[in-house]
């Protein structure tokens, strides 16, 4: 990886030009027996589109703050990067009262009603599906992200030392995420090519490192589980063999 990079986007930039062929997000949901699986580029496709999404039609500038109320699904991954990409700070799991644009999955949309800004949901289901009756005062992320453009670029540079995360109320820089992440990479054992199989929430910094940084910081990807929980013996040890992964964080 470039060790110029002192963002998120910049991690991802440098993943798609290195090798944008590899697999850097597998996704399960052990509650409906999906699994998805992005390569770096069909996974940077997705960042593009939802960043002109944040940029064009929500109107979000850098330094304003989007309330994200969403577990640990590929498509979290996804927004977490297109904030980066447009120097909107994610605050995960934050207060959308204060926030300048929510995004909600589809069990927390009466808490979102709280942000007075725009309101984006997204319904979770299996090929990023839509959901079959929209939610009132939320655009819908499946309807509105497929027409966006396929390439980004940001109105104004993004400042890697201006915050980008905000995760169980601690507050990070996006030069103070890469390092982070980059030390959690080297203590994990996470190095290029590595796979590294996650169960843990996205509402710590762990699981969040875990589920997407440390990897996208060292050139590995993730197998990210959800409902973990659901899986009938054996199940798990299946899956590490089956994933081909080298680090199991939870």
């Amino acid at each position: 990886m470039n060790a110029n990079d002192r963002t998120p986007a910049d991690l991802l930039r440098s993943a798609l030009a290195s090798d944008p062929g590899r697999p850097l997000v597998t996704f399960y949901d052990d509650a409906t027996g999906e699994r998805v699986e992005l390569s770096v580029a069909t996974f940077a496709n997705w960042v593009a589109k939802t960043a002109n999404l944040l940029q064009g039609d929500l109107a979000a500038e850098p330094g304003d703050r989007a309330v994200l109320l969403l577990p640990a699904h590929w498509q979290t991954a996804v927004w977490l990067l297109a904030c980066s990409s447009v120097g909107v700070v994610a605050d995960v799991g934050g207060d959308p009262s204060s926030a300048d644009l929510v995004v909600s999955g589809p069990d927390s949309l009466d808490a979102a009603r709280a942000c007075s800004g725009e309101r984006v949901a997204l319904a979770l289901r299996p090929l990023g599906g839509r959901f079959p009756q929209p939610p009132a005062g939320f655009a819908d992320y499946a309807v509105e992200v497929p027409g966006q453009g396929d390439q980004f670029a940001p109105y104004a540079p993004v400042d890697p030392d201006g915050p980008a995360l905000v995760v169980a109320g601690e507050e990070l820089t996006g030069s103070e995420l890469v390092e982070r992440a980059r030390a959690d990479a080297g203590r994990l054992g996470v190095g290029p090519g590595s796979r590294v199989l996650s169960g843990l929430s996205y509402d710590t910094w762990d699981g969040l490192s875990a589920g997407l940084y440390a990897a996208l910081a060292a050139g590995g990807s993730v197998v990210l589980c959800r409902h973990l929980d659901r899986l009938a013996d054996g199940g798990l040890e299946k899956r590490v063999e089956d994933e081909r992964v080298t680090v199991t964080a939870g």
